[in-house]
């Protein structure tokens, strides 16, 4: 197989995956009932643990 052949393959993989994910995605807000948080706002809350701290406020102390 060509690298061609390769990098075709891979982007339709990556295409397939951020579909299958923005399904998941609609099917949780539409769940929630609400939209889920984007970009920093998501990381922000991912990051946060079960004590409701964030990770920054973790390090401040």
């Amino acid at each position: 197989m060509t690298d061609e052949n390769h990098q075709k393959r891979g982007e339709q993989a990556a295409e397939g995956l951020r579909e299958a994910t923005a399904k998941e995605e609609a099917k949780n807000e539409t769940k929630s009932g609400h939209d889920l948080a984007k970009g920093a706002d998501r990381f922000e809350e991912r990051s946060k643990s079960s004590d409701g701290r964030s990770a920054k406020e973790k390090q401040k102390g």
